[in-house]
């Protein structure tokens, strides 16, 4: 096979592939427990890959991460698909089919695992296609194949033309139908998609009451600093950071949403949407961080939540004394866990409806959340909330507990630099600002240290309250530090009086540690 054939036959292959997956689309779309193979096998991926590599994936992402597996996937996909197509066009059609069972395998085991038997539809589907389209192009290629073999030998100067035209009329046939392949495949994923139910219309639909117990205007005075590059008080919705196991966002409606809450309680209860709206409602400012999160990291928010107190839904239920773990179960089958002793304690976690004056953004967790001041979000912020389960420690392990992170995740004091950043350019009078958290303890002092020399205490902005971050400021005369290169390092002491720890340590097992710091260059 020419230079031109082998190209072919690559294409051939990433093509037959892109048609699997629009095919497997569609076909998940009839059902919401069935996924696309690119979907199952990332699900598969967050599970079993090691935490050391997901930590790697934050890192180098951030929230990010789920479309970057995604990539990852479709482009090992890819390369996989052209060797296929490579090997079916160029070596053996038996060996191809063999290598295109095997991609279909591999779907359908990672789907299984998830959705039952039933879940493997869409793979199946999606291969038997690919394997039809792969095989019309090798038996074209078989044609074109016999047709020159029928040639006399030596080949005489006529008969190179007979097969150069064979030759083209073979990849111009099969070319059309390899366009037409890949047009069906942008389609077939397209329709797959607009067929899926999205709770978007649903939430439109949504009015939320007015709080029984307000929090304060959205920013009250004093509390924020007018620095350029400072993190805002109150984080917007559509840059609120988003770190989950959920590659697919769940999509439930509002009007079909049912909250259980099971396990050794006196009573088991169960709340609709609408029962919930009908509670009394409050709103509280509270920052929320990733476990994570690095020093230094923006996987940190805070906004203005409105929910109905966790306490007063367990009361109604009557928590057993033998319950020592709350459990919040999701869509999608996540769990956590954190201790009973952290909903009545006075840091007043809430069954989360709305966010920033909105309800909750579908990748948020619409309809119905948890938000616990002072526990990281691993333990504690079950999204897309269903369940919410009296357990105990000894009996139950949470998702995360069973990867090898800690049972018990309180926040670490922590303190940022937003500005000036890394290896900026800077001189004569300098604002250094930024934020530092320690929920439920609040922030006392935030210090500053340039190289080698004294702390300096920073200016604070007016505290929200202990459950959120503080803003904080100091002014640095740059040209009196001299030219060239500076470090700027920052800690904070929290509401007890501990100061803000200066090891350096990674996220796993419960948060990572040390001051940030970083560095500016001096003109």
């Amino acid at each position: 096979m020419p230079l031109t054939g082998r190209i072919f036959a690559l294409i051939a292959g990433v093509v037959a592939a892109a048609l699997a997956l629009g095919v497997a689309e569609l076909v998940a779309s009839f059902s919401k427990g069935w996924t696309s193979p690119v979907t199952s096998v990332g699900n598969l991926v967050i599970d079993k890959v090691p935490n050391s590599v997901k930590e790697l994936a934050i890192s180098w992402f951030d929230e990010n991460d789920k479309v970057a597996l995604q990539i990852g996937i479709g482009v090992l996909l890819a390369i996989y698909a052209a060797i296929v197509g490579w090997v079916m066009l160029r070596l053996s059609r038996a060996v191809g089919l063999v290598g295109i069972m095997l991609f279909g395998l591999v779907g359908a085991w990672a789907a299984q695992r998830d959705g039952g038997f039933g879940a493997t539809v869409p793979s199946i589907a999606g291969t038997a296609v690919a394997a039809a389209l792969l095989v019309a192009v090798a038996e074209l290629a078989r044609r074109q194949a016999g047709a020159t073999e029928t040639e006399p030998k030596p080949v005489e100067p006529e008969s190179l033309g007979m097969m150069g035209l064979a030759r083209r009329d073979f990849i111009g046939r099969s070319g059309v139908t390899l366009a037409g392949s890949a047009a069906a495949a942008g389609g077939l994923y397209a329709a797959g998609q607009s067929r899926r139910y999205s709770a978007a219309s649903s939430r439109a639909d949504v009015v939320l009451p007015s709080a029984a117990d307000a929090a304060p205007p959205r920013i009250p005075a004093g509390t924020s600093f007018d620095v350029e590059g400072i993190t805002p008080l109150i984080t917007p919705n559509d840059t609120f950071y988003r770190v989950d196991t959920a590659i697919d966002i769940p999509q439930i409606a509002a009007d079909q949403y049912e909250l259980k809450i099971t396990g050794y309680v006196d009573e088991e209860r169960s709340y609709s949407f609408d029962d919930l709206l009908a509670r009394e409602l409050v709103e509280r400012d509270i920052t929320i961080t990733c476990v994570s999160n690095q020093v230094g990291g923006k996987l940190a928010g805070t906004a203005t939540w409105l929910g109905t107190p966790l306490m007063s839904m367990l009361e109604e239920a009557g928590v057993q004394s033998k319950a020592d773990q709350i459990i919040g179960r999701s869509d999608d089958d996540y769990a956590c866990g954190f201790p009973v002793s952290a909903a009545n304690d006075g840091r007043e976690p809430l069954v989360v409806v709305g966010m920033n004056g909105e309800p909750l953004p579908l990748e948020h967790g619409f309809p119905v959340r948890l938000v616990v001041p002072g526990l990281y979000g691993y333990v504690s912020a079950t999204k897309w909330l269903v369940e919410l389960e009296l357990g105990r420690f000894d009996e139950f392990d949470h998702y995360w507990l069973r990867r090898g992170w800690a049972q018990k995740a309180p926040i670490k004091t922590m303190s940022r630099i937003d500005t000036p950043r890394g290896l900026a350019s800077v001189s004569g009078q300098v604002n250094i600002a930024g934020v530092a958290w320690a929920q439920t303890r609040g922030i006392d002092a935030v210090e500053v240290q340039v190289d080698d020399g004294p702390w300096r205490q920073a200016e604070l902005a007016n505290a929200l309250n202990k459950n959120t971050w503080r803003q904080w400021r100091i002014e640095w005369d740059a040209d009196k530090a001299g030219g060239g290169r500076h470090e700027i390092r920052v800690r904070a002491t929290d509401g007890t009086g501990a100061i803000q720890t200066p090891d350096r340590v990674e996220p796993i097992p419960d948060g990572a540690s040390g001051h940030h710091q970083v560095v500016v260059l001096v003109a």
